[in-house]
């Protein structure tokens, strides 16, 4: 199981998020991340219920463990988040969110991914006040903060979830997880980590060109804050 203090001790992460890489060559997209330091990749899965997309689902998640041994964080997108813990768990998440909109009071569910073996996270979308998720804050192993409404890649960075980065970095314990997800890129990611966010979802912004050049590129824009 990933140690938690010893990833958030190890400095701010880069979360490639796969929805975004070339799925006919998903493996070589995946060393590719490996050979320019990845250590782990977010894997965004989609029920066309909760969000308006449909992405991927058990088999592609099977065949991403086959092939990588990096973490993977698995962001349950889905109306009914309960139904699925235990098949991706076994799929090979290492991590599993749910967002605190289908699951107002998340902890049995948290109780239930622990059992299962994984860690547990919890996601809020823009519209959504950060207050709804600090009761639970210290419940879960990381905290995802929506920066574009889910579903589609490619949104622009609403500039609202700097403020919830700086709320949950506030009153979180030092150990937790505190992701973004949606516009993180070459303009928006140092003003994300100076918000308090120790792990960035990054899609379009790393897969549009080469794809270990665009990594180490916004590792050098965090590494220089």
């Amino acid at each position: 199981m990933i140690d938690v203090v010893e990833f958030v001790s190890g400095g701010l992460h880069l979360n490639p998020s796969l929805l975004a890489a070339d799925f006919a060559n998903l493996e070589s997209d995946i060393k590719s991340l490996e050979q320019a330091g990845a250590t782990i990749l977010h894997l965004d899965i989609m029920d066309g219920h909760f969000v308006p997309n449909i992405s991927f689902g058990v088999p592609v998640v099977e065949s991403i463990r086959r092939v990588t041994d990096l973490i993977l964080d698995v962001h349950l997108m889905l109306a009914k988040p309960a139904d699925y813990l235990k098949v991706f768990k076994q799929a090979g998440a290492d991590l599993l969110s749910i967002h605190i909109e289908t699951a107002p009071d998340p902890r049995p569910l948290f109780d239930q991914i622990r059992k299962l073996g994984a860690l547990p996270g919890l996601v809020l979308n823009p519209s959504t006040p950060v207050e709804k998720i600090a009761p639970f804050i210290g419940d879960c192993n990381l905290v995802l903060a929506m920066g574009v409404m889910p579903g589609f890649g490619g949104q622009k960075f609403d500039p609202s979830t700097l403020d919830k980065l700086k709320y949950i970095k506030k009153i979180a314990d030092t150990n937790l997880l505190i992701s973004v997800d949606g516009g993180v890129g070459d303009n928006t990611i140092t003003d994300c980590a100076d918000a308090g966010a120790n792990l960035f979802v990054t899609g379009t912004a790393l897969f549009k060109g080469n794809i270990r050049q665009r990594f180490r590129q916004l590792n050098e824009l965090l590494n220089k804050r």
